[in-house]
C-alpha cells in the first residue's frame, strides 16, 4: 500500500453532473490531499495526514513541490496517426480559403492521405507516440485515435497496426477507431456506396479478426458521405459487432 502526497489541492470531480455546466463552486477540492494506491488501483483519496494515520501505508511518496492532482482528461476525437504537414493548408486558410475549397483543390484530407500512405508502420507509430506524449503532458491520459488517412483496406490496416504499436510505447491509453469512411478516395473510380461496400467486405472483418479496433466511424457531410449511404454502412458495421461513432454536423446540420 502506497500513499502519494501531499498535493496542495486534489480535485476529485465527485458528485458532478454527467452533462451540462460545471460551476467552480461545485468542485470538490481537498487541500493537502493524498492518494492511497495498491496494485495499480486508487483505494482512497482524502487529507494526506488522515490517510497516513488511518492506514499506516508501507510506502509514502512524499511530494515537496506544490502540485494539483485531478483525474486524467479524455480527448474523444483525435487524428494523431498521420504523416506529412498541413502547413500549406493553414496558409490558405489564413488567406481566406475555406476548408472545403482547400479540399476540392487536393489539399486537406487527401493531401495527408498521400503522405501517410508513403509512411511505414514504424514511422507512423513513432509519430503517434510523439503526439500522444505531448497530450499526456497536458493531462490527457485517454486519447481516441482515428485511422482514415489510408482509404484502402491495406492502408487502413497499416494505420490501425501503427496505433496498436504506439499504444504499447506510450503511457497514454489510445482508443483506436476505424475511420476508413473518411472520404471517398480520389483514386477510387466507383460511387460512395461501392467504396463503403468494399470497406465493409474487405476491411472490417480483418479489423475484427485482428482486434485492431472496436469502433467504426464515418464522416457525413458535403465532400464526404451522404446520410443514406452512411446509414447502410453503419448498419453493416453494427451487425459485425462494432460500436458506432458519427462524425457529422461539422459543416451542415441534421446528420445526427
Amino acid at each position: 500500500m502506497k500513499l502519494i502526497g501531499p498535493f496542495r489541492q486534489l480535485v476529485t470531480m465527485n458528485g458532478l453532473p454527467f452533462r451540462g455546466a460545471i460551476p467552480d463552486e461545485k468542485l470538490e477540492i481537498i487541500p493537502h490531499g493524498g492518494i492511497l494506491v495498491a496494485e495499480g488501483n486508487i483505494l482512497e483519496v482524502g487529507n494526506f495526514n488522515q490517510l497516513k494515520a488511518g492506514y499506516n501505508p508501507s510506502e509514502v511518496e512524499r511530494l515537496n513541490t506544490a502540485y494539483v492532482a485531478f483525474p486524467g482528461l479524455i480527448d474523444a476525437h483525435t487524428h494523431i496517426c498521420w504523416a506529412g504537414s498541413r502547413a500549406g493548408d493553414y496558409a490558405l486558410r489564413l488567406s481566406g480559403k475555406t476548408y472545403l475549397e482547400i479540399a476540392e483543390k487536393g489539399g486537406g484530407i487527401w493531401d495527408t492521405v498521400k503522405k501517410t500512405r508513403a509512411a511505414s508502420v514504424k514511422e507512423l507509430a513513432e509519430l503517434t507516440v510523439i503526439r500522444a506524449n505531448q497530450l499526456l503532458k497536458l493531462g490527457i491520459t485517454t486519447i481516441e485515435v482515428k485511422s482514415g488517412y489510408g482509404l484502402s483496406a491495406d492502408q487502413e490496416l497499416k494505420i490501425l497496426e501503427a496505433i496498436e504499436k504506439a499504444n504499447n510505447e506510450t503511457s497514454a491509453d489510445l482508443i483506436p477507431t476505424c475511420l476508413a469512411a473518411h472520404i471517398v478516395p480520389k483514386d477510387f473510380s466507383g460511387s460512395e456506396t461501392a467504396y463503403l461496400e468494399l470497406i465493409a467486405q474487405k476491411l472490417l472483418p480483418q479489423v475484427r479478426r485482428q482486434k485492431l479496433a472496436k469502433r467504426v466511424d464515418i464522416f457525413i457531410d458535403r465532400g464526404a458521405f451522404s446520410i443514406a449511404a452512411a446509414k447502410q454502412y453503419l448498419l453493416k458495421a453494427k451487425a459485425m459487432g462494432f460500436e458506432l461513432i458519427l462524425h457529422g454536423d461539422q459543416f451542415s446540420t441534421g446528420v445526427a
